[in-house]
């Protein structure tokens, strides 16, 4: 299950499993988010390829627009999936400040 909504500083905020079963309504989530997107990803357990795709579709798009997206507090087995997919070199990605150590 995925929870996704704006936070109180309007970074969105990812909770549960971004995967194929989740892929679409986080897509069109974040088919409507403005530049510059924030995600925080506190609350993210588990990422899949379809949520990497969703991740680099909304990518592309605000790049297209002149931004991006930036994750933070990611916890450490998200941080690993991104970086053994190269995905750390597409946009920022920040380790939450538990997970660094």
């Amino acid at each position: 299950m995925l929870d996704i909504r704006y936070g109180e500083d309007r970074h969105v905020l990812l909770v549960g499993r971004l995967d194929a079963a989740q892929a679409a309504t986080a897509q069109a989530f974040l088919d409507e988010v403005p530049p510059p997107c924030v995600i925080d990803a506190s609350g993210l357990e588990y990422i899949s390829s379809a949520g990497l795709g969703v991740l680099l579709k909304t990518h592309k798009r605000l790049v297209a627009a002149g931004s991006g997206i930036r994750l933070v507090n990611v916890n450490l087995h998200v941080y690993d999936v991104f970086r053994y997919s190269g995905m750390d070199k597409l946009f920022p990605v920040t380790c939450s400040t538990a997970t660094q150590g």
